[in-house]
Parts: C-alpha cells; sequence; structure tokens
C-alpha cells in the first residue's frame, strides 16, 4: 500500500477513534446525568447519533482500503487467474461509481436539508448530514487511489528480511 494512502487511512482512523471516544464520554456522562442527577440535557442524544454517523463515514474508506468490508470472494477464488482480474475490475468500477454517485446524492440532500433544524441542538441539519458526502466522497478517492489491483499484503515474515 502507498505512503499516502497508509497515512490518509491512519488520520481517518484516527480521527474516527477520536469521534467514537467523545462519543462513549457524552454516553457516560447522559447515564450519570440522567440517573444520579435526575435529567440529561436534551442535546444529548442527538449530538451521540451525529458522532457515530461521523466516526462510521470517516472509517469507511480507511476499512475498505484495508479489505475490512464484509465482501463474498467466492466467484474470484474459483475462477481462473485472469477471469478473476475481470471480476475484481468490474467490482472496482462498480464501487467506485455507486459512491461517487453516492456522495452527489448525499451532498444534494445535506444541502437541501438546510432549512430544517435540529430539535435537540438547534443547528441546521446540513452540518450533521455532511458527515455523508465527506464520508463517501473519502471512501471514492481512497478507492481510486488503490486501483481495482490490490498490492501484494506485507506480511511480517518479509518485511524484516533481506533479499540475498
Amino acid at each position: 500500500m502507498p505512503a499516502f494512502i497508509k497515512r490518509v487511512r491512519a488520520l481517518l482512523f484516527n480521527l474516527g477513534a477520536l469521534l467514537l471516544l467523545l462519543d462513549l464520554l457524552l454516553l457516560i456522562y447522559g447515564v450519570f446525568a440522567r440517573y444520579l442527577l435526575g435529567s440529561a440535557p436534551i442535546w444529548l442524544d442527538e449530538m451521540a447519533r451525529y458522532l457515530i454517523i461521523g466516526s462510521v463515514m470517516l472509517v469507511l474508506g480507511a476499512l475498505w482500503v484495508e479489505g475490512g468490508h464484509m465482501r463474498i470472494n467466492l466467484l474470484e477464488e474459483r475462477l481462473p487467474a485472469h477471469l478473476a482480474r475481470w471480476v475484481r475490475l468490474y467490482q472496482w468500477l462498480a464501487a467506485t461509481a455507486f459512491f461517487a454517485f453516492a456522495s452527489w446524492v448525499s451532498l444534494r440532500y445535506a444541502l437541501d436539508a438546510g432549512r430544517f433544524r435540529s430539535l435537540g441542538l438547534g443547528v441546521s441539519r446540513t452540518w450533521p448530514l455532511l458527515s455523508l458526502p465527506v464520508g463517501f466522497s473519502l471512501l471514492t478517492l481512497l478507492i481510486l487511489l488503490r486501483g481495482p489491483w490490490p498490492a501484494a499484503p506485507d506480511t511480517d515474515e518479509t518485511a524484516g528480511s533481506v533479499q540475498p
């Protein structure tokens, strides 16, 4: 995997983990406030929902690049190598086209929702909904950068060995 993609992947994982940690802290505070203080702030549930969606959308592209998404590759394993390459190319083209389209549609949706305000936070609905086009766009970019044929996986055995 090229160094640039590794850096982007690490950045996305770290940002997603940070949002998830913030979400966890907010939820713990909400439980504390509800059961020990008698009431929790009204905006807490909404903020927790937005944070979890944002963290998932950020990590989506990073997981795809490293092959962490669930995928059935039974067909690829049973086909001859030259046909399997065509199947991988088709999958890459279909995924790129679909997620580019999802980026465009979700951006239009987020911008159209700007006239509405969220109930708990009182902010324009555009702001939390922008996590969708950002996530889909990052996913599309990482799919394009990775290409249809993944590089040979890095293994511990070959990483430290010196070739004669």
